[in-house]
């Protein structure tokens, strides 16, 4: 699959404001096509304020295309957005040559690094909703049999309505099945997910830009041993492991990256996984330090849009600038005192790790409340709990049971309210 990808030249266009700075407008989408295996012939951009709802470039314009084509040796057109099943005919019909768009390459992308059954339903979800609307065009040269003949003719009344509604139909059928299939494996992650939940342990999510090193990250956390690589989203399946700090254990979970333009039908698809952002009590928002700042501002501001698109906005969260060991000694301060409130890390060589761990647990300590509790012998469950939740307490043995001094979640005190001992009245040790 990769030598038939490699052998494919694409044209790359887009249709875009004025770009601003330096920034490369379709830099994002060289990238998608190199991890997709397919070479950058060339590339055309028109600056426009919004695409042409026929063709997406204008007539002009495609005359240009045309040429650079022929100049390039390009056997493939990649569009910088999703196009429109009718933009992406005419401009088929107008430069004889495939057309993909945006969305096409990334679940490309994500069919290729799908490795979990559920990854690989949710990537085939994807695409059958994605070519769901655009199956009419395969079907035209029926369509066209009997488009020349009086009343059609026998066996010529409608051939090519007739597949493309079976086509359609079982399109419909498969992705229903899909989603009853997605709907318990979501329904087995909710059970396991309530037993984390229970154990109370602190969940911390790994969200970002795409190769921001989230996974990098991960590892050096907790020594996960996550597949790691220089590719737009080499992780789509969630991996949670534990790690501690200071007597307390911490559950994190690295998540696939996120993207400009993320493609809604993406977003969707993927919900069951993006809930471990959703439902994480502190979410470590990974950005690549070492990128420039227009291209760093852009990558923060579009993980923030999908965020608030999964009902993550308003979850605690805490921005960590990773790769800093790519920045000189004036690089770093600048960074870090332009967004005061960060931590620089580098998950290459482990700077910044023991302050990214603390900020984790001083984010966590925001949130306890001391509490003193009197734990009778005969409920050692509950002692073990407590010893999980606050990690460090103070314990004294009593004759009626275990007096313990600890600082636990808010939340999570009403679980203990029957433990408590009478502030005003303290007992005696």
């Amino acid at each position: 699959m990769r030598n038939r990808r490699a052998r494919q030249r694409a044209l790359a266009i887009g249709a875009s404001p004025r770009p601003t700075g330096d920034r490369d407008p379709l830099g994002e989408l060289k990238e998608l096509l190199r991890t997709a295996g397919v070479a950058t012939a060339g590339e055309v951009v028109q600056v426009r304020s919004e695409p042409d709802p026929d063709r997406y470039l204008g007539r002009g314009k495609l005359a240009e295309v045309q040429a650079e084509v022929a100049r390039a040796d390009a056997n493939l057109i990649a569009c910088d957005d999703e196009l429109a099943p009718r933009q992406e005919r005419n401009l088929e019909a107008a430069l004889d040559v495939p057309v993909i768009d945006r969305t096409a390459i990334i679940l490309d992308i994500f069919a290729d690094h799908a490795h979990s059954a559920e990854g690989k339903l949710q990537v085939e979800l994807a695409q059958l909703e994605y070519n769901l609307a655009r199956m009419r065009g395969l079907w035209t040269h029926l369509e066209r049999l009997g488009a020349g003949r009086i009343d059609g003719g026998i066996g010529t009344r409608g051939p090519g309505e007739s597949q493309i509604e079976t086509d359609r139909r079982l399109a419909r059928d498969r992705i229903t099945t899909l989603r009853r299939r997605l709907d318990r494996l979501s329904r087995n992650r909710d059970v396991m997910r309530a037993r984390r939940e229970a154990s109370t342990v602190p969940t911390v999510a790994l969200a970002g830009y795409t190769n921001a090193g989230k996974s990098t990250l991960l590892n050096a956390l907790t020594g996960a041993g996550v597949a790691v690589g220089e590719r737009l989203f080499h992780t789509l399946d969630p991996t949670t492991r534990a790690y501690e700090h200071n007597g307390r254990r911490y559950l994190a979970t690295d998540t696939v990256g996120f993207i400009h333009k993320l493609p809604h039908q993406l977003v969707d698809a993927f919900k069951a996984t993006l809930e471990e952002t959703r439902l994480a009590d502190l979410i470590v928002h990974v950005v690549d330090g070492s990128d420039p700042a227009p291209e760093r501002a852009e990558a923060i501001a579009a993980v923030d849009s999908v965020l608030d698109e999964i009902g993550a906005g308003d979850r605690p969260r805490l921005l960590a600038f990773n790769k800093i060991d790519l920045l000189d000694t004036d690089a770093r301060r600048d960074l870090l005192v332009g967004e005061p409130g960060t931590v620089g890390v580098s998950a290459t060589t482990g700077e910044g790790l023991a302050e990214l761990r603390d900020r984790i647990e001083s984010t966590f300590e925001e949130t306890l409340r001391e509490v003193e509790l009197l734990v009778p012998y005969a409920d050692g469950g509950r002692l073990s709990e407590l010893h999980e939740l606050a990690g460090d307490l103070e314990r004294v043995e009593r004759a009626d049971g275990v007096l313990v001094r600890a600082r636990i979640p808010a939340a999570l005190r009403h679980r203990f309210a029957d433990l408590e001992l009478d502030g005003a009245a303290p007992a005696s040790e």
